[in-house]
This record gives structure tokens, sequence and C-alpha cells, in this order.
């Protein structure tokens, strides 16, 4: 009752006996249990063992904080509010307590998440560093263009490519499984099976080009099915591959589960390229896939559009539903006399609006790529 009386902050009192711990009193129940009529009277001159906790938890010193934490939990909210028993070679060393336990972890946990924010934010750069080319690659080729590429984390798993070759140039615009670092991970893999098939293929026939890259990731990523094993990856990616031949006005266009939307000049509606319902990679697919290729001629002034679906899939509104193909199709519509940096301008605050209308705001749901290009 004295050593509680002249520690106020003592939460526990550890009882010990010939330099070993047996038990913990808690500070609350015994000034609870004290307190009681005639409590005073029956328990002054008994053993303070009348009051303990027979079974604390009892660590070693050398104990890690990673285990001590694992050790606190499966003890159960008593290790918390009562603390613990700190041994050296099963003798007393001192009492710790959950609170001071938190704010360690915390402290930890902190500092990890910095370092792994930093990380991610330098991988960021490298990201944007290796999208800078295509980017600059489409405004060279097309002069009325634009790009808009946000991912929902920091880094994200949406990427495009664009190159330039003899009488044309290639566009690709892709949506890769996952955001943030694994989404990341995957614009990594697929873009660089796209650049070798390109080496090896030519940029001129979009189908043969997806197949190559569906080769690629099947393999990189062991998506074979067998008796023995089941793969353990089912990633893959959307995309969107084009050639425009500069000579004949021509497009051969081919999606995988990412379609192309052309305007052309006197038309009312959208031209629509499909894409294909298979996606590249993924156990599903098969590795010998062929995906079909659509040619159409563009007349001077045609407009090409293709986005990925962190725009129409976006929640928002007063019913807080999916922004929608219709309405991105109203837009474009809308500005369809405009320069292409502003149709994108405007889908970009509409789709902003669009978030910020209804109850509450909805959070981005998905990384996103914008693309526009006109003849």
């Amino acid at each position: 009752m004295e050593l509680f009386s002249a520690h106020r902050g003592m939460i526990s009192l550890a009882v010990i006996e010939d330099q070993r711990p047996i038990g913990l009193i808690n500070r609350n129940i015994f000034l609870l249990q004290m307190s009681k009529p005639f409590h005073r009277e029956l328990y002054d001159k008994k053993s303070c063992i009348a009051f303990m906790d027979k079974e604390p938890l009892i660590v070693d010193e050398d104990m890690d904080i990673d285990t001590l934490t694992g050790r606190t939990i499966e003890y159960g909210e008593k290790a918390l509010t009562d603390g613990f028993i700190v041994t050296r070679e099963n003798r007393f060393v001192g009492l710790g307590n959950g609170l001071s336990l938190m704010r360690a972890v915390a402290g930890i946990q902190a500092e990890k998440n910095r370092q792994t924010m930093q990380s991610i934010e330098y991988a960021s750069v490298i990201q944007r560093a290796m999208l800078r080319a295509p980017s600059e690659t489409l405004a060279a080729a097309a002069k009325d263009c634009a790009l808009a590429w946000e991912p929902r984390d920091v880094v994200g798993g949406d990427f495009y490519h664009f190159s330039a070759h003899e009488n044309g140039w290639f566009g690709a615009v892709a949506d890769c499984t996952g955001h943030g670092v694994p989404g990341a991970f995957m614009t990594l893999i697929a873009s660089s099976a796209l650049i070798k098939a390109i080496e090896q293929l030519g940029p001129r026939d979009p189908a043969a080009l997806l197949a190559a890259v569906n080769r690629s990731v099947k393999t990189l990523l062991s998506q074979v099915r067998d008796s023995v094993s089941t793969p353990q990856s089912d990633d893959g990616l959307d995309a969107a591959f084009f050639w425009f031949d500069a000579q004949r006005r021509e497009l051969c266009f081919s999606g995988a589960r990412i379609a192309m939307h052309i305007l052309k000049p006197g038309q009312e509606q959208f031209e629509v390229l499909p894409g294909q319902r298979k996606g590249v990679g993924y156990i599903d697919s098969p590795a010998d896939h062929v995906w079909t290729q659509s040619t159409t001629a563009l007349p001077e002034g045609s407009l090409l559009f293709i986005t990925t679906d962190g725009l129409t899939d976006q929640i928002g509104g007063p019913r807080q539903i999916a922004f929608g193909k219709r309405r991105t199709a109203d837009i474009i519509l809308a500005h369809r006399a405009d320069p292409a940096t502003l149709i994108c301008e405007k889908l970009q605050q509409a789709l902003a609006q669009w978030q910020n209308t209804g109850r509450e705001p909805q959070n981005r749901r998905d990384d996103l790529t914008l693309f526009f290009a006109r003849i």
C-alpha cells in the first residue's frame, strides 16, 4: 500500500522470492479490493501473494521487440494493462508496460514507413522518367495530342509506349494488374516485353505484338498449368496496341479488353474498335492465343481516344455510380473542336468534380491513363 501511494505512476508491482519473480499485482485491482469494507482488517497482516496474478507474462531481457510484441498479443489484454516482468537468467530485472511497448512499436513502424515511402517516391521518379521519352515521341509524331497519366498511389500499374518509325508511328496504352508497387513491377515486365517484341517483329502488326507480349509475360511469371504445380501468379495486362500508317492514313488496331475510340470529321458518334475479351498474360490466356486486328482509314482531322478503366469505373456523382462510357463520350463530343490538350483537361476536371459530388467525396479507385491524338 505504501509503495503504490508513493509511486502514483506505478501500474503493477512484481512479487519476488529469492530474486525470482513469482507474480504481479495490478494497482487498480489491489486498491479496489482494499477499498471494500473490512478488507484492511482482513488483509493487513496477510501476504501480498493473496493479491497477485500467479501467471504473469515473463520475458527475457534479450528478447527482440517483434517477438515480444507477438508474445504480448498472444497473452491477451492482461499483458497490455498489467505489464510484464523482465528477467535475466530467470532473475528479476524490471517491469515493462503495454503503453511503452506500443510507443516503441509505433516508433519503429513509423521509421519503417518513412524509409518505405522514400523508396516508393524514388521509384516514382524512375517510373515517370521511363514515360517521358514515349511522351516526347508522341508529341513529335502527332502535333495535336494529349496524355494524362495519374497513378492511384505514388506509383502505378498503367503505362504507355510510343515510337516513331519510317512512314508512321506505333502506340500502346496498357493497364497492368494491380496498382501501387505491384502494379509498377508489372509495368516494368510488360513494357520491357513490348520493346523487345517491337525490336524483333517491327511495329506494323499490333496483333502479333500482343501475342508476343502475352508469351513473354506468361514465361516470366511461370503461368503454365500442369499436374505437378499450380502457378503462383495470375497477373497480366489489358492493352490497346496500334500502328498509324502516315502514308496511307490507315490505322491498324488490336486490343485486349481496351478499345480504341475514333471520332471522324462530320460524324456525331464515335467509331469504336473493340478490344478482344482476352487479357495478356494471366493463367487462362493460352500462350498461343491470336488476337484479331482491325484496319480503318483516318481522314484528316480524325480524333483518336483511349482510356484505361480508371476513368469509366470511378464512383461518384449524386447517386454514387460509375462515371461511365456515355458521360465520357458526351464530354468529348461537346469539345470536339478544341485542341486535344483542352479536351483532356475538360475530361479530367469532370472526373474530379464527379468524385467530389454526392454524399461524400470518393477516393480514386484505380490508376488512370488518357490518350488523345488528332490526325
